[in-house]
């Protein structure tokens, strides 16, 4: 269990000051090899790491797409998602992981033997382009930053990311085609056709409708609106891609404020709710389905209903235990 809480916090970690598909393209290989080594089955590790990618970037300004919208817009900083978000992440992540515990505890079972030979390898042999390696580390550290500092430089996350790409392929020297057989394809056009479908019910105003819907049936109150958009948020982000709709809440919102209601705590709501929604089904965020195909690839099968029968009431505990903490913040 011990390596399951350490992929958790190191998933979590990350993805709070990085895009949370890096960080399921670095952790995920590592955690499939070492399973095989372990001779143990790694999808509870991944699935694991796929909640804790989600639940991590939750915690910061720039940890996922939603929050640098709502940062922007509502002019709320780095230090603010730091000391709101921060705390409840760390209780769910904690509850979350006493659950998986009890749900795959026994069976994270470990040969001594295979244990032995995981103790025996060296990180340092598997390393077989050390300055690659040095020039990656620096690459991704620079990269952490800019996306921390992107609101000073007035750029958007993705051109830092493809920046950095287009960068340390010309320093690494390697062959471009290469580099771009190793694309997961399949992936990205599951993401076009996601977007497309998507970017249709934003442009009929299917989403707008929803977000007003929200507004309407809460008759102004502030508290019931802080709920209603929390778990609309989490249960439309599931199924939904959380970009557009959080694009939709945010003038409704700003409405709200130019009108001289206290909308302070509909930030939150609507941050946890977009975020934490993303653990709901296997489209609910880049990250899971990205994590779930590179497993796929591997043998391991992560289907959309064992995800979501897993990923859907753990989803759920998280936005239940948001909502106690979000009513007595505010």
């Amino acid at each position: 269990m011990f390596q399951t809480i350490a992929f958790a916090v190191i998933t979590a970690v990350f993805s709070a000051f990085l895009d949370n598909v890096t960080t399921v393209l670095l952790i995920g290989p590592m955690t499939i090899m070492l399973c095989k080594t372990l001779d143990i089955n790694p999808v509870p590790f991944l699935l694991v790491e796929i909640m804790m990618s989600n639940i991590g970037g939750t915690a910061t300004l720039i940890g996922d797409p939603p929050n640098i919208m709502i940062g922007s817009e509502a002019g709320l900083s780095f230090a603010q998602f730091i000391m709101v978000n921060a705390p409840i992440v760390v209780v769910i992540m904690v509850v979350l992981l006493v659950i998986f515990r009890f749900m795959y505890g026994r069976h994270l079972a470990v040969d001594e033997k295979n244990r032995l030979n995981i103790m025996e390898l060296s990180a340092e042999d598997a390393i077989i382009d050390k300055a690659l390696f040095h020039k990656s580390v620096v690459m991704i550290v620079l990269v952490a930053i800019a996306f921390m500092l992107h609101g000073v430089f007035n750029l958007e996350t993705s051109v830092i990311a493809l920046a950095a790409a287009a960068v340390i392929i010309l320093i690494s020297g390697r062959d471009i085609e290469v580099a771009i057989e190793g694309i997961e394809w399949g992936t990205i056009g599951f993401f076009l056709g996601l977007f497309m479908v998507v970017g249709g019910m934003e442009h009929t105003g299917v989403i707008e409708m929803l977000g007003n819907a929200i507004v309407d049936a809460t008759g102004g109150n502030v508290v019931l609106m802080m709920i209603v958009i929390l778990w609309a948020s989490a249960i439309l982000s599931s199924i939904l891609d959380n970009i557009p709709f959080v694009a939709t809440m945010i003038p409704i919102i700003m409405v709200m404020e130019a009108s001289g209601i206290d909308v302070y705590p509909l930030w939150w709501a609507l941050s946890l709710g977009a975020c934490l929604g993303g653990n709901g089904t296997l489209v609910g965020a880049s990250a899971n389905v990205v994590l779930s195909g590179i497993a796929n690839k591997e043998g391991y099968n992560i289907t959309f209903m064992s995800f979501t029968k897993v990923a859907f009431p753990l989803m759920l505990v998280a936005v239940a235990l948001s909502t106690i903490y979000l009513l007595i913040m505010f």
